[in-house]
Formats: structure tokens, C-alpha cells, sequence
């Protein structure tokens, strides 16, 4: 069996260690080489040729943005970043990933993180993930204009008007998203295209950790129509408005009064995850007073295809999934066709117009 081939970029010497180490005790992955700038990194991703590179965000000299966009130029390969979780760390993640990196690590504390062992499962886990990667659909959304992280003019949101009331019991629709790597460039695809008066409110979980969900959130409303933020504990849910479940907390619904309400939760994660696709749709199957659009996009795992299942059952759900041939990882969209409960399986660039099909 051939092994993965991963090229480890940090100028910390001790890091560049210490993810060797990780890496090499994986039966699958052979580290073929390291980097200590973002120089040296260029050369031996042409001399080495690896499957994979882990490359750090914050370097001296070139920057990992600056290699991230060197890479996919001229030998484009599945890049894993490794950040720190500061507001800048996160928007310069953000950024990597639009530029064309597969996925990224949060480093626990810093720059030099002593307790990188308390990632060295979700690392592994990437790096094998990434080596799957569909790189032609990175490189097709890459060699896009790439938007800015602040545009200069920001798409004109309507005002709330009595459509935009809230969504009280008797309302019909839903939307619910469900995506991990390679999601927010395909959030964007599909956020960016719903319209500014859409009538009903958008419940999204992205598997990131804590702080990176809101620098999330804050990038796609300023690139979005409809209103884009980070979910609150106890908010009524609003109409034309998506809502990104916070990094460490499960998202749930709940009613109150004539109103339908955020519930933020930490028990215990799903699937590896939380906050978790399936927990989401569970919480939605359990309410009779509106119908629920389910949509699972790209991403590692299964998250998401037993919730599918039990929104299915009610009765009240139509679901789609993306196409392998846009999916950056064929994992999510895969585990929740083979439940047989998915109505119609898309290209990315077309779920926005299906789920507007279904309003």
C-alpha cells in the first residue's frame, strides 16, 4: 500500500518535530520532508512531490498565504494550515481556504503549541482526508476572481419588512445545511445566491472550532444578500437570515410562545463533532409546525446521514445533496445518498436554485 506523502512546513523547529512525529506514527503517512520558510517549502514541494503539506499561516519571509498561493499556481497539492485562533489567525484562515488550502488545524495555544498533542488525532485524520481531496474542484473555484474578505461594495440587504417577521409556529419552511471540509467555499456558492427577501431563515453547521465561526459568518454576509451571522443562545429566528452554529456548541430549535428559538448546547460531540449536522436535523424532525429543506454538502465522515434519516421519517423534509464532482471530499454528501432518503443530488453551483425550486 502506497503510504501519504506529506511535506511539514513551520519555522519552529520544535513544531516541525513534533508534527513529524505525530504524522509518522500513522501506519498511512510518511513524512518526506520538512520546511523551515516559505522558500524552502516552494523547492521541495517540486523536488519532493509530496501528497500532502501542512503548512504554518504565520512565517517570516513569505508568508503561508504567500506559498499557499505559489502552490496552487504552479504544483497545486491538498494544503492543511495550521493557525492560531486570534481574530487575525482566523480571517487569514478564511482567506487560505478561498485561495485554495483543503482544510486547517487550530493550533491549541499559539504560535508554539506545547500541547499540539491534544490535535494529533483531528491532524492525522486531515491529512488523510486531504490526501482524497477532488483538487480539480478546488483549482476550478480557485482560478475564480477570488472576493475580498471586506468588498468594496457590499450586495444591498432589504429591510426587514412584516415578510421578515418572525418564524412563528405556523410557519412552513426551513432551510438546514450540513458541511465540513471544503464548506465554506461552497457555502459561499450557495449563500451568496439566495435572494435578499427569502422567506424563510437558514440554519447552518460547519465543522470549525471556536473562533473561527464568526469571522465565518462576518465574511459570507459581507459577500450575501440575505443576512449572514453567528448563532446566538435564545435568538427568534428571523426570516432572509442564515445562522452558523457557533464552533463548540451543538445548534438546536426550540420553540417558545408563537416563536421559534436558537438552543446552543455542549453535551457530549457526534460523529467527532460538535457542533453536529445529525444533532441539528434530529432537533428539527421532532416539530410538526414547519417543513425542513436539508442540504448536505461536502465534507470527511458521515455527520449528518442519520439525522437525514429521521427528518425523512417525519414526512416533512425534502433533501439534497451535493455531487461528487463538486464535492471537495465525498464523505457527507456519500454516507446521506446511501440512506436512500436524498431527493435530489446537485452540483453546487445549483443547490441554491433547487432549494429555492422547493420555497
Amino acid at each position: 500500500m502506497k503510504k501519504i506523502g506529506v511535506l511539514v512546513v513551520d519555522d519552529s523547529a520544535f513544531m516541525r518535530k513534533l508534527i513529524t512525529d505525530f504524522l509518522s506514527q500513522h501506519p498511512e503517512i510518511v513524512v518526506v520532508g520538512t520546511a523551515r520558510n516559505g522558500e524552502e517549502a516552494v523547492k521541495k514541494l517540486k523536488d519532493l512531490n509530496p501528497d500532502v503539506m501542512t503548512l504554518d499561516v504565520e512565517m517570516p519571509g513569505l508568508t503561508g498565504l504567500e506559498v499557499l498561493k505559489i502552490v496552487m499556481a504552479e504544483q497545486p497539492v491538498p494544503v492543511i494550515m495550521l493557525s492560531s485562533t486570534t481574530n487575525q489567525g482566523a480571517e487569514n484562515t478564511l482567506q487560505a481556504i478561498q485561495y485554495g488550502a483543503v482544510d486547517f488545524i487550530a493550533k491549541p495555544s499559539g504560535s508554539i503549541s506545547m500541547d499540539l498533542y491534544k490535535i494529533k488525532e483531528e491532524l492525522t485524520a486531515k491529512v488523510i482526508s486531504a490526501s482524497k481531496a477532488n483538487m480539480k474542484r478546488i483549482g476550478l473555484t480557485v482560478n475564480k476572481k477570488v472576493s475580498p474578505l471586506k468588498p468594496e461594495v457590499k450586495p444591498v440587504k432589504k429591510e426587514l419588512s412584516p415578510a421578515h417577521e418572525s418564524l412563528g409556529l405556523n410557519s412552513k419552511k426551513l432551510i438546514c445545511i450540513g458541511t465540513s471540509t471544503g464548506g465554506p467555499r461552497a457555502l459561499q456558492e450557495v449563500l451568496t445566491k439566495l435572494p435578499g427577501n427569502l422567506p424563510v431563515p437558514v440554519l447552518v453547521v460547519q465543522h470549525m472550532p471556536a473562533g473561527f465561526t464568526k469571522s465565518l459568518a462576518s465574511r459570507l454576509d459581507s459577500l450575501s444578500s440575505i443576512h449572514v451571522k453567528e448563532a446566538e443562545d435564545g435568538e427568534i429566528l428571523q426570516k432572509g437570515t442564515a445562522y452558523i452554529a457557533p464552533g463548540g456548541f451543538h445548534m438546536l430549535v426550540k420553540p417558545m410562545g408563537t416563536a421559534t428559538t436558537v438552543m446552543l448546547e455542549t453535551s457530549e460531540p457526534r460523529n467527532g463533532h460538535r457542533p453536529s449536522v445529525d444533532v441539528l436535523f434530529e432537533s428539527v424532525s421532532q416539530f410538526n409546525h414547519f417543513s425542513c429543506i436539508a442540504v448536505v454538502m461536502t465534507g470527511m465522515g458521515s455527520d449528518g446521514a442519520k439525522g437525514l434519516e429521521k427528518l425523512k421519517s417525519s414526512g416533512r423534509a425534502k433533501a439534497i445533496a451535493e455531487s461528487e464532482q463538486t464535492s471537495v471530499v465525498f464523505g457527507m454528501p456519500k454516507a446521506a445518498i446511501a440512506t436512500g432518503k436524498v431527493d435530489e443530488i446537485k452540483e453546487v453551483q445549483q443547490i441554491a436554485e433547487a432549494i429555492m425550486a422547493y420555497i
